[in-house]
Parts: structure tokens; C-alpha cells; sequence
């Protein structure tokens, strides 16, 4: 077994490694960039090595620096994490050379399934069924609109290297398809140095379905099972399951077994993933194998109890399994959800900033539930332009999928974020979604679901009333006025929410407060909240719901499975008052193209002077390793050009102004 293991990445990822290596009694090497100077998996491991300033091109990916830590340090092998260099062959091999383990696959394995249009013929080859396309790599925008007219539309455009979303895009024309390919292969070269595009058949409302293999260097090969990964943005996946509702043991027992045979294929020797985009019908393609830990593998070790990382050490090490296929037994359900710098009401474009306020919900497991949390951040952290917006990944486990599914919508409840634009709001509001809860996937998912941009679901009459009763028992908490039953009667207020006006009366039964809104039934609610706690513990009959609360003036924001309302309580005579209160009106800023993230400016396609139509892109900007295409809102002129590329732009910064 390894003496020292060096952590070649950041961030979560590192941080999880960390922990099965210090259970394991294994000493760990952390690296890091200026960026990361203060970052928590720097100071979480036994040592930490600085390798280069704050891009990933001058840190990260610099495999001769992160070799030269391993020889300062004394590292005997180095897990590589996912992104970065976990895929680059060249790196492993630069490793064994060195006489250092590279906790992973062999070159040859990394080469082979590194390239999607090699691992799709080797596939082919093992039996393993593949998506129809053109293999061939595409030589310019004309090459691939006559391809992609050959294949027929809609077309996945996708680099030949790399991963995780980028370099990817559907074209359902020849005018999306020429622009597809311009932007695929900038992203590609900028994340992964490989501009090779390749162009698929798209299969119309596919599910994505993976299986995890591990295999060992004595020739033994096994799967953990499939992750359901339908839920993406930008081909980005948002919230993973194990197992999937949509596989039966048969649909598992073929595609295991596909997988396996293409692991051995190549002669796979670690922890690995194996792609599949499977149709309503329930026919299944292989996709592309990711030679690594994925980033969603916490679901499948909370349904198998098995540590992956670990099960990758000990294959580094020579070990054999110790496990067979027979010895794999399934428990329960997990969900995992990503928690991204990012704001959804703007179109999902990442934030950066610092984090004022990270509490996480307690893990550990409560009853027949599990909360597990990875993380490599904590409250102060920074939250980079330089690397992936991801905070942190939530996962919960339960008995069947509806627990699982509701320990997560109350873990998302509990999570305190502040300081910086998140994905909180929208997590939650999937989670009440019923496509989702009935397990009606497909990677279309959030564009059918949420088709003119997140907003959260319209609040129904029972969460108006629950919301109304809850701000009443805290105002009265704030004004210390629990007094209702012994001197002066109920306590009398109006309560404005949602455009809705309401009187409610509260009286006080001993700790137990009864909320009476208009002419309805009382509603009997506990809590134990005091001023100053940004969330309430709330009983309201047999269920207990966590309502996150922030002050506002005369009132609270509310916060509830994705419902976020402000709700005003009033005495009668302040409620009369501030209905004649003006309403500011905020400024017309529909002839400014403003950035719409903190990013950096890639390009301009028009100039001073230039008509432009509406949808038209005008200037493209790169943001955490992707790039975004600004298009205009409307017909007119471009009157001025406030910024240049190269330019580094904070959000609503001005790029161009136009006439109308």
C-alpha cells in the first residue's frame, strides 16, 4: 500500500479523496493555486504544494510542476480526481516514468476511450451497441453542415476529447449547425488543448443512463449498477439517482454487461464509467467512457456501501477485488443534487464572490435517512472565475425514491447560502415538480419543464396560508407579545402576501400558537425560533417543515421548497398606509447589451454602425471554462462598443449600446 498519496486537483474532489486516504492511514499531498492559497483542501491535507498562479493553465494542468511536488514531498502515487489531467494519458505516463503510481486506468485505456471516435469503434468492435454518425473528424463549419445534412437533424456536435459538458452542441439546422461547430471547437481547445469535433445522430428524448465498472489488473471485472444523469443544463448534468427509475433488471443485466465487456476491451484497470442515451423505448447507445472517478459516484456508493475511492487505491496498488459480481447487492435510493454558483433567474450564468453565510444541513443518518454532503468550501470561501462553479454536491439516501426524494427537498430547505447567486431556489422547486417525482426523464427535462427560464412554481393556497401563519408567530415572537390568552385578547394584524391581503388574528395557547386568517380554520403551528435564526423549525400538525427567514422592513422573506415570498405584517392602520406607498419604477436599460455574468470577452461580431437583427449573437463571452453567446433583444443599430476582447467584466457591466 501507498506511503503518501498526492491530491492532482481541488476543490471537493480533493477533499473526498482525502478522506478515504486518511481512514485508509495513507499520508496526502494537496496542491494549489494562488487562487487557492487558502482554499480548504489545501489546509485539509498533511501537506500542501503550491504549483502556479490562479488559471488552470498555469497550475492544474502543468503536469511537469504537479511532478516535480510528488518528487519534493516524496509522493508514491497521485489520484488525479476528475477534470484537469485525470484523462490525459500523457500525464500517467509521465507518472510511471517517474517511477510514481497514477492512481487510475492505464495509458492505453485513457488513450483508447479519451478519444470518443477510437472508443466508439472499440465498442463497436466488443458488441457494445453506438449511436449512428459520422466517426471522421470535421474540418471546418462547410464540412460539418454537409455532414450533418447527410446524417439528418437534429445533430450532436461534441469534442473529440474531454468531458463534463463542454464542447458540445445540438443543431437542429445547417445555420446552428456551422455555429455549433465554431463554438465547440473554441471550448474545446481553451478546456482541453483538442479542437477535433466529431457529429452524431441526437436521439429525440433521451434518458442518460451510466454504469460503474471497476475492474483490477489480475483480470477480474465487475458493475456497480447504473445512475440515472437525465437532469442537465448546457449538457451539464444538475441531479443524478441510483438506481434509475427507469431501468428494469433486464435493461441492467445487458447494459452491465456491456459495459464490462468494453472494460475489458481495453484492458481497464480501476474505477470507470461507462455512457449510455437510451430511448423511450428502452433501447440503449453507448455514449463514451469516462476513465475516472465521476462526479456523481456518491449515489452509488450510498446504495452499494461501497467506497469507490478506496476500490481505486487498492487496484493502484496491485490488489485484486474483493469483491465478484454475485457479491454486489443494491440498498435503497440516493439522489444527488449540485449546488453551483450560479444565478437561475439569469438564465443559470455562474456567480462568483465570497460565501457570507455556508451551513450546510447536518449529515449522518436520521431514522431510515442519510445526508451526505461533499464539499470543498466553507463559510469566507471564494468562489473562483478561474474554475468550476460547483459548491458542493448534496446527496440523500431513504428506503425507496419518494424518501430519498423528500429528505432532499428538506436538506435543500436547511442549506444556508449566502454571499453569492446559487442554484438553491431551483433545487428545490424540481424537487416539487411532478415529472421529476413520477420519474418522467429525459435530458429535455429542465427546457420542457422550465421552458421560458426557471421561475418557481405559482404558491398554492395552502402555502400562502402556511407562510401567512408562520410570519404572523414570528412577529409576535419579535415583539415579544405572546400575551393573548391572559390580558388583551388575540393579537390583530393584516398580513399582505402575494398580492393577497389578509386578517389574521394569533392567540397564544401555552407555546402552541393558533393562527385564524379571514374567516378560515385556525391553524396550530410550534416553533422554537428566535430573532436571529435564519431558519425556523416549524410543526404544523404531524409535519414539520424547515422555512428559511430573513428579515425584511414590516416583515419576512420566506423561504420554502423553492417558494420565496416576501410577506408583510402590518398593524390595520400601518396596512392602510402603505397601500398609498409609490412604486419605484426601475430604469430602462433595453437598449444596453450588459454582461450578463462576471466573464471575459471572447469575441465581437459587430461593429459601431452595424444593423443587427433580433437573436442575432453579437459578442460571445467565457465564463468558468464556457462560452456564452450574447445575442440582441431586438431590431436596431449598434450606436457604441463599451468593451474589447480580452476585457475581464463584472455582471451588468456595458458592452454595447444600440439605437432603436
Amino acid at each position: 500500500m501507498f506511503d503518501k498519496i498526492l491530491i492532482a486537483n481541488r476543490g471537493e474532489i480533493a477533499c473526498r479523496i482525502i478522506h478515504t486516504a486518511r481512514r485508509m492511514g495513507i499520508a496526502t499531498v494537496a496542491i494549489y493555486s494562488d487562487a487557492d492559497r487558502d482554499a480548504v483542501h489545501a489546509g485539509a491535507a498533511d501537506e500542501a504544494v503550491r504549483v502556479g498562479p490562479a488559471p488552470a493553465s498555469e497550475s492544474y494542468l502543468v503536469a511537469e510542476v504537479i511532478l516535480d511536488a510528488c518528487r519534493a514531498t516524496g509522493a508514491d502515487a497521485v489520484h488525479p480526481g476528475y477534470g484537469f489531467l485525470s484523462e490525459r494519458a500523457a500525464f500517467c505516463t509521465a507518472l510511471e516514468d517517474a517511477g510514481i503510481t497514477f492512481i487510475g486506468p492505464k495509458p492505453r485505456a485513457i488513450e483508447a476511450m479519451g478519444d470518443k471516435i477510437t472508443s466508439k469503434r472499440i465498442a463497436a468492435e466488443a458488441g457494445v451497441s453506438t449511436v449512428p454518425g459520422f466517426m471522421g473528424l470535421i474540418d471546418d463549419e462547410d464540412h460539418a453542415a454537409r455532414i450533418a445534412g447527410e446524417i439528418g437533424y437534429p445533430v450532436m456536435i461534441k469534442a473529440s476529447a474531454g468531458g463534463g459538458g463542454k464542447g458540445m452542441r445540438i443543431a437542429y439546422d445547417e445555420a446552428a449547425a456551422r455555429e455549433g461547430f465554431a463554438r465547440s471547437r473554441s471550448e474545446a481547445v481553451s478546456a482541453f488543448g483538442d479542437g477535433s469535433i466529431f457529429i452524431e445522430s441526437f436521439v429525440e428524448k433521451p434518458r442518460h443512463v451510466e454504469i460503474q465498472v471497476l475492474a483490477d489488473a489480475h483480470g477480474n471485472a465487475i458493475h456497480l449498477g447504473e445512475r440515472e444523469c437525465s437532469i442537465q443544463r448546457r449538457n451539464q448534468k444538475v441531479v443524478e439517482e441510483a438506481p434509475s427509475p427507469f431501468v428494469t433488471p433486464e435493461i441492467r443485466a445487458e447494459m452491465g454487461a456491456q459495459a464490462v465487456a468494453l472494460a475489458r476491451a481495453v484492458d481497464y484497470q480501476s474505477a470507470g464509467t461507462v455512457e449510455f442515451i437510451a430511448d423511450p423505448d428502452g433501447r440503449f447507445y453507448f455514449l463514451e467512457m469516462n476513465t475516472r472517478l465521476q462526479v456523481e459516484h456518491p449515489v452509488t456508493e450510498l446504495t452499494t456501501g461501497i467506497d469507490l475511492v478506496e476500490q481505486m487505491i487498492r487496484v493502484a496498488a496491485g490488489e485484486p477485488l474483493a469483491l465478484t459480481q454475485a457479491d454486489i447487492a443494491f440498498d435503497g435510493w440516493a439522489v444527488e443534487s449540485r449546488l453551483y454558483a450560479e444565478d437561475p433567474h439569469r438564465d443559470f450564468l455562474p456567480s462568483t464572490g465570497r460565501l457570507s453565510r455556508y451551513r450546510p444541513p447536518p449529515e449522518g443518518r436520521n431514522g431510515a435517512t442519510t445526508v451526505r454532503n461533499d464539499t470543498g468550501v466553507t463559510e469566507g470561501s471564494d468562489i473562483s472565475p478561474y474554475y468550476d462553479p460547483m459548491i458542493a454536491k448534496l446527496c440523500t439516501h431513504a428506503p425507496d425514491r419518494t424518501g430519498a426524494i423528500d429528505a432532499m427537498a428538506d436538506a435543500l430547505d436547511a442549506f444556508e447560502i449566502e454571499g453569492i447567486a446559487h442554484n438553491l431556489p431551483f433545487l428545490a422547486d424540481l424537487m416539487q415538480r411532478d415529472p421529476w417525482r413520477r420519474g418522467d426523464l429525459s435530458t429535455n427535462f429542465i427546457a420542457e419543464v422550465y421552458p421560458d427560464g426557471f421561475a418557481p412554481a405559482a404558491p398554492n393556497g395552502d402555502l400562502i396560508r402556511r407562510f401567512a401563519a408562520v410570519a404572523m408567530a414570528l412577529t409576535t415572537i419579535s415583539e415579544a407579545r405572546s400575551r393573548a390568552t391572559t390580558n388583551d385578547g388575540p393579537v390583530q394584524r393584516t398580513v399582505v402576501i402575494d398580492g393577497q391581503t389578509l386578517d389574521a388574528a394569533l392567540t397564544d395557547n401555552g407555546g402552541v400558537y393558533t393562527v385564524r386568517l379571514g374567516d378560515g380554520d385556525g391553524i396550530d403551528l410550534a416553533t422554537g425560533w428566535r430573532p436571529g435564526l435564519r431558519s425556523a423549525s416549524v410543526a404544523i400538525g404531524d409535519r414539520r417543515h424547515v422555512i428559511r427567514v430573513d428579515r425584511l422592513p414590516g416583515g419576512f422573506r420566506l423561504r420554502q421548497r423553492g417558494a420565496d415570498l416576501a410577506v408583510r405584517v402590518y398593524t390595520r392602520r400601518v396596512a392602510e398606509l402603505a397601500r398609498l406607498m409609490p412604486v419605484k419604477v426601475a430604469p430602462d436599460t433595453s437598449n444596453l447589451l450588459t454582461c450578463p455574468m462576471p466573464g471575459v470577452v471572447v469575441a465581437l461580431d459587430v461593429a459601431e454602425g452595424d444593423e443587427v437583427q433580433e437573436g442575432q449573437a453579437v459578442a460571445v463571452v467565457e465564463a468558468m471554462k464556457m462560452e456564452n453567446v450574447l445575442k440582441a433583444a431586438r431590431h436596431g443599430r449598434v450606436k457604441a462598443i463599451r468593451a474589447k476582447p480580452g476585457d475581464r467584466l463584472s455582471v451588468d457591466d456595458v458592452i454595447m449600446e444600440f439605437e432603436t
